[in-house]
Order: C-alpha cells, then sequence, then structure tokens
C-alpha cells in the first residue's frame, strides 16, 4: 500500500512537470531550481521504473499503460532537461589561449594518480546526488559532502594547484572520519585515510587513473561539474528506461556543433589530394605549420577534454555509451584532420617538401602515445591505424625526396660559368640544405634504412660517381648518405669548372666552392658530427691540392722568367735575353693581375693566405732576380721599359688578387679579348 502511495505521489510529481500540459512547466527549468526540487524529481522518476520493473501481466492492465505513459513523460522532460543544460555550456573553447597549456611535450607525474573519485554509491537520499559538485557550488548550496584535495605540479608555471577529488562516503560515515585529520569538516581528509576506510568498511570507491602517469594530455574541464553530475544523473535514467538512442543524439547534436565551432578555430582547412596537389608550395608550407599546431590543440587538449567529459557523463553505466558519444561528437574534426595529413603524404616528392615532411612526421610521432592514449577502445582501432600508416607514408615520402635531391644535385644541367670563379650557387643550396638536414638527425637516423644508390643508378653514363662503402666503415646510414650527397656536387663542380678556358680559373672555382663545403661543415656542430672529422679532413686536402694545382698553372710560367739558365752567353750576361725576360715577366703578371683581381675569393682568410703564399714565392725569386741583373738593364737605353715594378709594387698588387675588382693598369701590355675578363 505505501508502495501504491509512493508511485502515485511519482506520477503526479512527474505529470507537474509535464511541458505539454503546463505553461509553468514550459518556462521553468527543473536543473535550474534548487537542489531538493531537483533530487525529488530524480526520486519520482526512480519510482516509476522500479514499478515497471516489478509490475507482472497479472497487474492492473490500466495501471501499467498510465506507468508507461508517466515514464515517456518523464523521459521527454529529462530529455528536454540533458539538452538545455549542454546547450548551456555549448561554448566554442578559445584556441589561441591553449597554446601556453600544449607548449610543454612532457609533464611531471601528479603527485596521486587519482584524478576523480567517481560515483558508483546506490542512490539513497538526496544528499547523495551532491557527490559531484563543484567546490564552490557545494559550499553555496550549504550541502554536506566531503572534498578533499590532491596537490600537483603546475605544468606551465611549475606552481602548486590543487585538483578536487570527490570523497563519496555515505554521510553518516563522514563525521567518523573526522578522528583521522581535523574536526572541521571542512578541512580535507587525505586519500590515504579514505582509502583506508573504505576497505575496512568494505565499501567499493573506485578511481579514474589519469591517462599516463608521464602523458602530455591537458585536459580541461568543458562543463562545471555540477552540471555533469546532473547530466549523468538524467543519462543514467534515461539508458536504464530504453532511451540510450535518444540520449547519444541528444548529447550529440549539441556538442557536436561546439566541438565544430572550436576546430574551425584553429583553421584547419579541408583540403582533397587533388587540392593539396595545386596549392602552390609557399602556401601549402603554412597550411602544414597551421596543421601541426591544430594537432597539438586537438589531441592534447580539445579531443582529450571532449572524451573525458563522456567518460563523467556516462561512466558505469555499460553499452560504451561514453565511447560512442565521443566518437560520434569528434568524428567530422578527426576525419578532417588525419585526412589533411594523409593527404600530404600522398604528394609528389619535391626535394624543398622533405623539411616540412619531417615536421609533419615528428608532430604526428611525438603526438602518437597520446593518440593511442585517448584513442584506446576498440571502436577507434581505425583511427591508430590511419595514424601508423600515415607515419609510414611521411617516411616514405622522405626517404623518397632525399633519394629525388640527391638525383638533382648530380644532373643540375647549368653549364654557364659564374664569374670570377666564386661560390656557385648550386654549391650554396645543397650545403644549406644537408645542414637543415642535420638538424633532423635523430629523425632521418630511424627512416633512413639503406645505403644511397650510387655509380650508374641515375644514369646509363658510367662516368657518374662511385662511393667505396668500404671507406666509410663505421659511419651511420645518414652520414652515408649526407657524404653521398657532397661526393656528387663536387662531381657536378668539377664538370662546371670545365667550362671555364683558364685552367687557373677553373682551380679557383674548385677550390672556393670544396673550401666553402669545408666552411658550413665546420659551423654545424650537428652536421660535423654526423660527417665526422675523416672525411672533413679529405676535404681540407682537395682545398690545399687544388689551390696548389692554380699556383703551379698561374705562377710556373711567370718564375720561369725569373731563372738564371739562359742568361749567360760565352760566360757573360746576354742582354737582350735578359730584356726579354723582364718584357715577358712584365706582361705575364701585368697579364694576371688584370685577370685575377676580377676573380673573387670570397672567404677573407682564404685569399690572405693565398696572397701569402703567392707572395713567399714570387718576392723573394723577384727581388733576388732584379738585385742580380738591375744594373745590367740601367746602364743600356730605356731600361724604364724593362724594369716596370719594384718588390714592393709586386706586394701591392698582390693585394688585389681575388678582389673581383677591376684595377688600373699598372703596365702597357697589349690589349686582351675583353670577353676574357673575369670569366676565362
Amino acid at each position: 500500500m505505501n508502495g501504491q502511495i509512493r508511485l502515485q505521489k511519482a506520477q503526479q510529481l512527474v505529470l507537474k512537470w509535464d511541458s505539454t500540459v503546463s505553461e509553468d512547466a514550459r518556462a521553468r527549468r527543473i536543473f535550474q531550481g534548487n537542489r531538493q526540487e531537483i533530487d525529488e524529481y530524480l526520486q519520482a522518476v526512480d519510482e516509476i521504473q522500479r514499478s515497471m520493473e516489478s509490475t507482472t501481466v497479472s497487474d492492473d492492465e490500466e495501471q501499467s499503460k498510465k506507468v508507461n505513459v508517466t515514464i515517456q513523460i518523464a523521459m521527454a522532460r529529462l530529455e528536454y532537461e540533458f539538452r538545455n543544460i549542454l546547450a548551456s555550456h555549448a561554448i566554442p573553447i578559445e584556441t589561441e589561449s591553449l597554446t601556453e597549456l600544449i607548449s610543454a611535450t612532457s609533464a611531471p607525474p601528479l603527485k596521486n594518480d587519482l584524478d576523480i573519485l567517481h560515483w558508483n554509491m546506490p542512490y539513497s537520499d538526496s544528499s547523495s546526488f551532491s557527490g559531484f559538485y563543484d567546490t564552490d557550488d557545494i559550499l553555496s548550496r550549504g550541502d554536506d559532502v566531503s572534498v578533499s584535495t590532491i596537490s600537483n605540479y603546475s605544468f606551465e608555471q611549475g606552481e602548486s594547484s590543487t585538483t578536487s577529488v570527490i570523497n563519496l562516503i555515505p554521510y553518516d560515515s563522514i563525521y567518523d572520519l573526522r578522528s583521522i585529520g581535523d574536526s572541521d569538516i571542512s578541512e580535507d581528509v587525505s586519500v590515504d585515510a579514505i582509502s583506508n576506510y573504505s576497505l575496512e568498511q568494505g565499501e567499493s570507491i573506485t578511481a579514474i587513473a589519469s591517462y599516463r602517469s608521464m602523458s602530455s594530455v591537458r585536459e580541461i574541464d568543458l562543463i562545471p561539474f555540477n552540471s555533469i553530475y546532473d547530466l549523468h544523473c538524467i543519462a543514467k535514467r534515461m539508458i536504464t528506461a530504453g532511451y540510450f538512442r535518444e540520449c547519444i543524439q541528444v548529447y550529440g547534436s549539441v556538442r557536436k556543433s561546439t566541438f565544430d565551432a572550436s576546430f574551425k578555430m584553429l583553421g584547419v582547412e579541408k583540403l582533397s589530394i587533388r587540392d593539396i596537389q595545386s596549392i602552390e608550395w609557399k602556401a601549402l608550407n603554412a597550411k602544414i605549420g597551421k596543421w601541426i599546431h591544430a594537432a597539438r590543440v586537438c589531441v592534447k587538449v580539445l579531443f582529450a577534454s571532449e572524451k573525458r567529459l563522456c567518460q563523467l557523463i556516462f561512466q558505469d553505466l555499460g553499452t560504451d555509451a561514453d565511447d560512442a558519444c565521443f566518437m560520434e561528437t569528434i568524428k567530422a574534426p578527426l576525419i578532417q584532420l588525419f585526412d589533411f595529413a594523409e593527404a600530404i603524404s600522398l604528394s609528389n616528392r619535391s626535394p624543398e617538401k622533405l623539411f616540412k615532411i619531417l615536421d609533419l612526421h615528428d608532430a604526428l610521432f611525438v603526438l602518437s602515445p597520446d593518440i593511442d592514449t585517448v584513442f584506446d577502445s576498440k571502436s577507434s582501432e581505425s583511427i591508430r591505424l590511419q595514424v601508423t600508416e600515415i607515419l609510414s607514408r611521411l617516411a616514405e615520402a622522405a626517404r623518397g625526396m632525399l633519394s629525388e635531391f640527391e638525383k638533382t644535385v648530380l644532373c643540375e644541367p647549368s653549364r654557364v660559368p659564374v664569374p670570377g670563379g666564386t661560390i656557385h650557387p648550386l654549391t650554396r643550396y645543397v650545403m644549406n640544405y644537408i645542414c637543415l638536414i642535420a638538424d633532423y638527425k635523430q629523425t632521418l637516423d630511424e627512416l633512413i634504412v639503406s645505403r644511397p644508390a650510387t655509380s650508374s643508378t641515375y644514369s646509363d653514363d658510367l662516368s657518374t660517381p662511385d662511393m667505396d662503402f668500404t671507406d666509410q666503415e663505421g659511419q651511420s646510414l645518414l652520414a652515408l648518405h649526407l657524404i653521398w650527397i657532397i661526393i656528387i656536387l663536387q662531381f657536378n663542380l668539377d664538370g662546371k669548372s670545365k667550362h671555364y678556358k683558364d685552367n687557373s680559373l677553373a682551380y679557383v672555382f674548385i677550390m672556393n666552392n670544396v673550401h666553402y663545403i669545408v666552411q658550413k661543415i665546420k659551423g654545424s656542430p650537428e652536421l660535423r658530427e654526423i660527417i665526422g672529422d675523416n672525411y672533413l679532413k679529405r676535404l681540407k686536402l682537395k682545398v690545399r691540392q687544388t689551390a696548389t694545382e692554380y699556383q703551379r698553372a698561374t705562377w710556373v710560367g711567370v718564375l720561369y722568367c725569373l731563372r738564371d739558365e739562359g742568361l749567360h752567353i760565352s760566360g757573360r750576361v746576354s742582354k737582350s735575353v735578359l730584356r726579354e725576360r723582364f718584357k715577358s715577366f712584365n706582361t705575364m703578371f701585368g697579364k694576371a693581375h688584370r685577370r685575377q683581381a676580377l676573380w673573387s675569393v670570397p672567404d677573407t682568410q682564404l685569399r690572405e693566405e693565398l696572397q701569402i703564399s703567392i707572395s713567399e714565392k714570387l718576392i723573394p725569386a723577384y727581388r733576388s732576380f732584379l738585385g742580380r741583373f738591375r744594373t745590367h738593364i740601367e746602364h743600356g737605353r730605356h731600361p724604364e721599359n724593362y724594369i716596370k715594378y719594384s718588390a714592393e709594387d709586386l706586394e701591392n698588387a698582390l693585394l688585389d688578387f681575388f678582389e673581383g675588382k677591376a684595377v688600373s693598369h699598372l703596365v702597357s701590355i697589349h690589349e686582351e679579348d675583353e670577353s676574357e675578363i673575369g670569366i676565362l
């Protein structure tokens, strides 16, 4: 009889809130009222549901229909309340404010693995509903609740912050716990004390552990805890009454639009593979950078926080409702996010894309543990698989781009010699490129799985360079690729040097470019570590050898004019031969001075060393020759036509060499072919 009275009161309360017949019910919301009003309605629904469970076929059919109609009205009302609670917190997240939150790639573990103690106690009375309110809200409502705090590290500031942990212990037992800590109920009670108490009492108090103790996931509260608790209460009753689908649909319809709005703020565009192929690389480069930022925000914050919200609302309700709601809410942004990365991985393999491809790979690789954590359910296995496949394709794309770069360096076709034998643009480009490659050493050490393809791989021409791997024993695969790139660069430069008609200038060209290679390696600690000092020594030797070859090609003939052989005829100095020697020296030096002042050795130290080396050979020889034979010329006719230079004049003239500037004539020489100046 008492049960029948409780059922009637419950039905009356539910009908009171029937918005189809009551203007007051349409104007008000249950869950915006006081706690007592909320609890009374929930109790009424529970009473009706218990009545339905205990109803048998022998019961009054009319009463049974009435109960069914009442529960339908109750579910419609709860669905309305569920939607309104969600909608009242449907505020897109300002994603720009999340940058600092994801700036740290790792974070110290929490001092305690408990993030939230979640409820699993049967409903008893109104006080038990207050177990999951926000702390400030609890105090303002005056409900009797114990809140414990766990101190943890602030990820950004390194300061201590607190995370609320709700202790769901029967309230008649809370006062027993005061003996553990202070007598004032507002004081914190230690988690260990509560856990011990729970075990002694046989209570079942479970906890949601943090995703990973070292997780870089940064969950934020999308909805206040008191509203989450209300949503949980509604979802529990709707699912129990068989309204699982309706509950999921309402949740998805509200949260999906909110999540989509947050995602839209990140600026990730929906692009197909065809779209990506048609976009200029400069524009696509910027989009990849934006994607990396968006992916970090989504995985570390948005996806993780949305999943946590679903777990808190639907936990312990069975039917995998939390996972179903989570995947339905984020499905469209998730597909758009990873489809972009997949499209990039399938785009053409131009070498200039390598570094953004590596950035994309690194970002996705770093996010992989968090992706595995957030998408850990069986239903999201396809997401984990897609990420793995994208990483594999990005790795393959990076390998292909490196191979394409090697081919490009070998086959670069320019034939016009650079003026003055200076550093070729190809050399600058290649060395800057491999210096950047060195910055990705850790990634490429993992991605490169084979030696470079050498010899006639790129061409049927058997004169293409080869590489003796036995000389590079102990080198990493990345080092072999970088050394191979330098080898084929030198091979290409050797070919370009043949377009100079002046062999001396060809040697200066090679010397300049190999010296630039050496300096770039020395200037990059990462590149030097990869390539190693042994190969660097070979390159330095090549610089010295080409410098020697230049001096031999230019100055052997000049110095030949200053030899004693052939000057003496019948024991006396032949003045005519001596005059020809001085005249030849003047002509050859004047020509060298005029031409080689236009040549360029950009590196100041190398230029000065070369000038000094020339001076050390030329000046002593000229000073000695002049000292021994000056009188023979000066006592003849027109000595000024033969002795044009003092040793000091030569020293000053040598300072003009390799400056890349035209100089005035020191001597009158025969007119030269102007087309040869500077490049021949």
